[in-house]
């Protein structure tokens, strides 16, 4: 029991990052700045606590995934101005967990078995259609204002998408492990966050808030690095896709975001949707 409660820290925390930030406020400057400043302190305590095997490879490699973290958060923020937070998160995990599958099956072989190619390909169809939900948008008025702002939002978490993947995806690449990551990572993404932020003054009050976030996201790290070795990958990265539930009720309700009755049940059965086809890609990981 105390190992599942770990493994789903991730998804609580991560789940609530863009709910938090929406509520502390500032611009996605502030945030992401505030958030990788959070999860830079948090890496630094951890640190002393553990021993990671630093080379110079794991450290150049570390950085280069935190500055691809840094791209992929900034533009998550950006495109909640468009979105709002409870579209924002499940188009954005979908296309996440789209994108690091393709690239495990293409670059690293997986899904080799035509059992774990079912699974994955079935998956992949439920995400996608998760993502198609989630996108609904019609309104009485002003209809093509919120489809120019769908195209926005969706075209930011494109460049989002690939920021994420390339974080993920370099660190398996080079085979560093989650630990050894954890510092070099935060530094990368503190110096990618400054880089895109450095024209817009993003030191202000809610830089400062935002370090909450930053800790939120660096204490779900941290829960599922415990957690692979309890309750395994498979399992630990099923649950930690459930915090998209946390982000679409948390738009809806908390954040009194706007939703007719028929796009609130598409936005929670895409949700469904992508959490389910998640928990199907994590059976492949076994």
């Amino acid at each position: 029991m105390v190992e599942i409660l770990i493994a789903l820290i991730p998804a609580v925390m991560w789940g609530s990052i863009l709910l938090v930030s929406t509520k502390l406020g500032g611009e996605p400057y502030n945030q992401v700045v505030g958030t990788t400043i959070g999860a830079l302190l948090f890496s630094i305590v951890v640190y002393f606590f553990t021993t990671p095997n630093f080379t110079t490879t794991a450290l150049i490699v570390g950085f280069i995934s935190g500055l691809f973290w840094s791209v992929g958060q900034m533009n998550q923020f950006k495109a909640v101005a468009f979105l709002g937070v409870s579209k924002t998160l499940p188009i954005s995990t979908g296309l996440q967990l789209v994108g690091t599958s393709l690239f495990g099956v293409i670059a690293f072989g997986e899904w080799s078995s035509t059992t774990k190619l079912t699974i994955g390909i079935g998956a992949l169809v439920l995400i996608v259609a998760g993502v198609i939900f989630t996108s609904y948008e019609k309104s009485e008025d002003g209809e093509a204002e919120g489809k120019s702002d769908l195209a926005k939002g969706f075209t930011i978490l494109l460049l989002s998408t690939a920021g994420y993947v390339g974080y993920v995806v370099i660190i398996r690449w080079f085979s560093i492990d989650g630990w050894t990551a954890i510092l070099p990572q935060a530094i990368g993404m503190v110096v990618g966050a400054l880089l895109q932020s450095i024209h817009h003054k993003p030191f202000n009050k809610y830089t400062l808030r935002n370090g909450i976030p930053g800790l939120m996201w660096a204490s779900g790290n941290l829960a599922l690095l415990l957690s692979i070795p309890r309750v395994g990958t498979a399992t630990s990265f099923s649950l930690s896709q459930t915090g998209i539930i946390i982000s679409t009720l948390g738009g809806i309700f908390l954040l009194g975001e706007r939703k007719t009755k028929k796009q609130l049940i598409f936005v929670i059965l895409g949700s469904i949707l992508i959490i389910v086809g998640g928990v199907m890609l994590g059976f492949t990981k076994k």
